[in-house]
């Protein structure tokens, strides 16, 4: 099953962390967000990959088309005509990555249109580029099958950005460090689609997943909803982008719980 992931945003609302790399490129841990979002993914068995790339695309092809190399010991000759010997390489990870050119300024329902001719399958899951969640993706393709919709999202409970107090009479009654938001449940950004989804999508550049094709599947009674309670954050600003990295070094990476036993055992 291919994992489609949206990475040709501009990411306006975060240059002052990094103005030269598109959003998905931007490190939580030393790693770029997207390699925390695809070694998620790939932890649960889905491995195959399909980028729809826009702003600053080649900064992402770059690192996919050197990735093996990125951590390896070479010995380069200088001469037009000497070999270069790769000694060793970390980059065994067993991915196959597409990467879909999908236009400057096409949105996000344009997008996948275009990188339809990549998804082969009867289902696809589909995520963003910057959000980071422990989503049981077993769990959460389980409940798409037993719901037999078209689509299913997976709805989150998004943290406070805030401390909460509930006041009684002039007297602090509660209070809660940067709680769950009681209004509700918002979308999570981790979908599973069947392939009839995208006879949906029209092929405009202008089209916004989130917008009609959306819109009108919950209306036609063809999107599940998986409800999940665990990890999940956004990387929308410099403050998220802050937090992340702080849970990424006191080894408390809540979407990474392998890595995080790693690196306490080392």
């Amino acid at each position: 099953m291919k994992v489609v992931i949206l990475c040709g945003g501009m990411g306006t609302r975060i240059r002052d962390v990094a103005e030269d790399v598109p959003k998905p490129m931007i490190p939580i841990g030393g790693r770029p967000i997207l390699w925390h979002i695809m070694n998620g993914y790939a932890r649960q068995g889905f491995r195959e990959f399909v980028l729809c790339l826009g702003y600053k695309s080649w900064a992402i092809k770059h690192y996919f088309l050197n990735y093996g190399l990125a951590a390896a010991d070479i010995t380069v000759g200088l001469s037009p005509t000497a070999p270069m010997t790769v000694h060793n390489s970390l980059g065994t990870d067993d991915w196959r990555v597409t990467l879909v050119e999908t236009g400057l300024t096409t949105m996000t329902g344009g997008r996948v249109k275009r990188a339809a001719p990549y998804l082969d399958g009867d289902r696809f899951m589909l995520t963003y580029g910057d959000g980071l969640s422990d989503v049981n993706l077993s769990a959460l393709l389980a409940t798409h099958r037993e719901q037999g919709r078209i689509g299913t999202v997976t709805c989150v409970q998004p943290p406070g950005r805030f401390g909460e107090v509930e006041v009684e009479r002039g007297q602090v009654h509660e209070f809660a460090e940067k709680p769950l938001l009681s209004r509700g449940r918002i979308s999570g950004g981790f979908f599973v689609f069947e392939r009839s989804f995208l006879d949906r999508l029209p092929d405009d550049p202008e089209t916004v997943l989130e917008q009609e094709p959306l819109v009108q599947l919950a209306r036609d009674g063809e999107l599940a909803a998986y409800e999940h309670d665990g990890f999940w954050h956004c990387m929308d600003s410099s403050r998220d982008h802050q937090h992340l990295n702080q849970l990424w070094e006191t080894g408390m990476a809540p979407w990474d719980r392998t890595a995080t036993r790693l690196r306490i055992a080392a």
